[in-house]
């Protein structure tokens, strides 16, 4: 059975995350993935303090394992989750897009595992330097919001940089994918994209049938532009927000176009106006399982690759 210094670290039996997805990871989906071995987390997305609070509350009535919150420091609601999840004293908080530092302080001081998410050397070292417990190497490959790195390339450098764990994220669906991120010196790996058809996931079924249908080249990046680059799946929406971001329109049009895509996607299902974000991964993901599941089939098929890693060595 695999195990890393990143099981000891926070008391789980696989060393794996399911990502903070924002309208998707509830406390049903963060419950089922803890109770499965692995590190379940809720997203705070824009959400205010009372919901978050009412979630974290629920996933401890469904687990006692522990699980985090993911908090998007870009979010109008930001202190307030803050003080929320300080207050709560989950087990870890994720971060990302944005600088986690300011509050990293609070959240130790109540016995809280920081752990950002991040795409660059720089944002490694500074995480480090606040006093994080790992970080989490997000490579363009990822659903969502993404950096500039391939996992393959950004992994060995932040490996190299920090003296923190370090989880592989981005590209990743299988076991195979696993085997990749030890062998570039990550401790554990973060999944979002393989998690969005657990049979745990509330997000709308025509989410889940984008994912199963999608084949290789059938995601693209957008919002470049604007500083915040995100993936998702081809469809009506992705299609003209990318012609868009070339066009003459302003930026704040621009903006005002992804308003609410998202939801429209996870929520509503709506298959041409909605922003179905998910990673490159999406065309190996193609059965819809538990998430106990998920994890255990992931990780035995990890534990046969990397027995037979040594066949070409001689």
């Amino acid at each position: 059975m695999i195990k890393t210094p990143l099981c000891e670290l926070l008391g789980i039996e696989y060393p794996i995350f399911q990502g903070g997805m924002a309208w998707i990871a509830d406390a049903d989906l963060a419950a089922a993935v803890s109770n499965g071995g692995g590190l379940g987390i809720i997203s705070a997305m824009n959400a205010g303090g009372d919901w978050l609070r009412d979630q974290i509350r629920k996933a401890k009535s469904m687990t006692d394992k522990p699980f985090g919150v993911n908090i998007m420091l870009m979010s109008p609601h930001v202190d307030e989750v803050a003080q929320v999840v300080s207050e709560e004293k989950v087990a870890v908080v994720t971060t990302g897009a944005g600088n986690p530092t300011r509050f990293m302080e609070q959240w130790i001081a109540a016995g809280i595992k920081v752990i950002p998410v991040v795409a660059s050397v720089a944002l490694a070292k500074m995480a480090q330097r606040a006093g994080a417990s790992a970080v989490i190497a997000e490579g363009g490959e990822s659903g969502g919001h993404v950096g500039d790195l391939t996992t393959i390339v950004l992994v060995p450098q932040i490996v190299d940089a920090v003296e923190l764990p370090v989880l592989a994220a981005g590209g990743i669906g299988d076991g195979r994918g696993v085997a990749a991120a030890f062998m570039l010196g990550a401790v554990g790996v973060q999944l979002g994209t393989r998690f969005l058809v657990a049979n745990e996931c509330n997000v709308h079924e025509n989410y889940k049938k984008k994912v199963l249908k999608a084949g290789d080249v059938d995601t693209i990046m957008t919002g470049k532009r604007l500083g915040h680059p995100v993936r998702q799946i081809k469809n009506q929406f992705s299609r003209n927000y990318f012609k868009a971001e070339y066009s003459s329109i302003s930026d704040e049009e621009l903006e005002k176009m992804g308003v609410g895509s998202l939801y429209k996607a996870a929520i509503e299902g709506n298959e041409k106006e909605g922003s179905f974000l998910a990673g490159q991964i999406s065309a190996i993901v193609n059965k819809e399982q538990p998430a106990a599941e998920i994890i255990t089939e992931i990780f035995a098929e990890a534990e046969e690759v990397l027995k037979g890693a040594g066949k070409w060595v001689k």
